[in-house]
C-alpha cells in the first residue's frame, strides 16, 4: 500500500469532512478533500451578497452544551452572540417560539403561568378523552402534549408543509416532546452556548481546511476506482445508498428549495427566522440573513437586505437531499446499508447523509473529533 499518495481521501467538504480533515492533519496525516459542488463547506456554505453572509442552504445556528466542542470551534473562528428566537406568523398574527409565556399571552391574553397551565391542561384532557390508548400519530401526540389551540395555529400547517403529508399520517415519535416554558423566554435552544461564526461559516470551513489539499467540482462516483486508489482510507460523507449502488433500493428524503431576494430596505421582518404556520402559505419560513450577524440598530448600517423563502418538497434524484424520512420502510433499508458499511474496513461513514440520520452541527463536530486517526 506504499503507493498510496494520501492517508485519507475525504469525500465531501461539509462540517464532518472538514473537521475530520483538520484532526487528521494535526496528527500528521496527508489528506485530500474532494467535493462535487463548486465550493467548499457543504450545506453551511455562505455567499456574500450586498455585504451580507447568506446561508445558501438554509439557516444554520450552532448550539451546544459541550464546552469542549464550543471551545474547539471558537479556536478556529470566534463566534458571535446570536440567540435563536424565531417568530411564528399564523394568518397575520405573530407568536413567539418556542411555546412560552409570551406565546400564551399572545394566544389567550393570560399573564401568569397558572392561567396558561390551566388552559393547556384542559385542552390536553379533552384531547386524551377522545383517544383510545396511546397517541397513534403526530396529531394525537401534539394534542396530548399542548392541546388544540397551539396545535392548530402553530404546529399543524407548518408540519404538514414540512413533511408533505397530513399529521394523521405522520408517526407520533417525530414530536415525542414539545417545549412548553412557563417563563417569558424566547430563546429557542436550551444549550449553554450558541452563535454564528463572525464573518460567516466560510471562515470556519476555511480555518478547518487550512493547509489541506482540496478539489471542488469533483464527482467521486464518476471516477470511483481512480479516487479509491489515491488513499489508504476513505472518509465518506455522501449518500449511504449511493455508495452501495442502491443495492437494497433508494432511501427517501425531504428537500428544501429557496427563493432568494435582495430587497431595497434595511430591515424587512425584524428577525432572522419567521415561520409561516398557516397551510395556505406555500413556504415554511422566511430567513432574513443579516440578523444572524447584525444586532440592534447595526442592521441599518447595511442599506439592503437579503431574504430566503423556504419550500419543503419531496426529494427526487438530482435534488439536494436534506432530511432523512425515518419511517419504518426507510429505517429498515438504512439498517441494511449500515450493516454493509460496518464491513468496510478502510471506509469511515460520517454525517447526515452517510449515516441516514439527522444531526445538528455540534454533534457532527463532536463525532468527527472523537474518531481515532490511524
Amino acid at each position: 500500500m506504499a503507493d498510496k499518495y494520501y492517508d485519507y481521501l475525504i469525500v465531501g467538504s461539509g462540517l464532518f469532512g472538514a473537521t475530520f480533515a483538520y484532526k487528521a492533519r494535526q496528527a500528521g496525516k496527508r489528506c485530500l478533500v474532494i467535493d462535487k459542488r463548486t465550493h467548499l463547506g457543504g450545506n453551511i456554505y455562505c455567499e456574500e451578497v450586498e455585504g451580507i453572509n447568506v446561508h445558501k442552504y438554509g439557516a444554520h445556528i450552532f448550539h451546544t452544551s459541550n464546552k469542549a466542542v464550543w471551545q474547539f470551534v471558537n479556536s478556529i473562528v470566534a463566534f458571535n452572540r446570536y440567540t435563536n428566537s424565531p417568530v411564528a406568523n399564523y394568518q397575520g398574527k405573530l407568536y413567539n417560539l418556542p411555546f412560552n409565556m409570551n406565546t400564551f399571552y399572545q394566544m389567550w391574553g393570560v399573564c401568569t403561568p397558572d392561567e396558561a397551565q390551566r388552559i393547556i391542561d384542559q385542552q390536553r384532557h379533552e384531547a386524551l378523552a377522545h383517544m383510545d390508548g396511546e397517541p397513534q400519530n403526530l396529531e394525537e401526540q401534539a394534542l396530548s402534549l399542548v392541546g388544540r389551540d397551539i396545535y392548530e395555529r402553530l404546529i399543524k400547517g407548518y408540519t404538514e408543509k414540512q413533511w408533505g403529508r397530513p399529521c394523521t399520517e405522520l408517526p407520533a415519535f417525530i414530536i415525542k416532546r414539545l417545549p412548553v416554558r412557563m417563563v417569558f423566554d424566547n430563546n429557542y435552544f436550551n444549550d449553554d452556548y450558541q452563535g454564528i461564526p463572525i464573518g460567516g461559516y466560510n471562515k470556519l470551513i476555511d480555518g478547518l481546511l487550512e493547509g489541506i489539499e482540496t478539489r471542488t467540482g469533483v464527482d467521486f462516483f464518476k471516477e470511483r476506482s481512480y479516487w479509491e486508489a489515491q488513499a489508504h482510507q476513505i472518509v465518506f460523507t455522501g449518500q449511504l445508498d449511493e455508495f452501495f449502488d442502491y443495492r437494497f433500493g433508494a432511501l427517501e428524503y425531504r428537500t428544501v428549495s429557496f427563493e432568494q431576494q435582495t430587497l431595497h430596505t434595511a430591515n424587512y421582518q425584524g428577525n432572522a427566522v419567521v415561520n409561516y404556520t398557516d397551510a395556505s402559505v406555500p413556504y415554511t419560513r422566511i430567513i432574513e440573513h443579516k440578523h444572524f450577524e447584525l444586532f440592534g440598530d447595526r442592521v441599518y448600517s447595511v442599506p439592503k437586505t437579503v431574504i430566503s423563502r423556504e419550500y419543503s418538497t419531496e426529494w427526487k434524484p438530482g435534488m439536494e437531499p436534506y432530511y432523512p424520512i425515518n419511517d419504518a420502510r426507510n429505517n429498515a433499508v438504512a439498517e441494511q446499508y449500515r450493516a454493509m458499511a460496518q464491513q468496510c474496513e478502510n471506509v469511515i461513514f460520517g454525517g447526515r447523509l452517510a449515516e441516514y440520520r439527522y444531526y445538528d452541527m455540534a454533534p457532527i463536530v463532536e463525532k468527527a473529533l472523537s474518531l481515532p486517526i490511524s
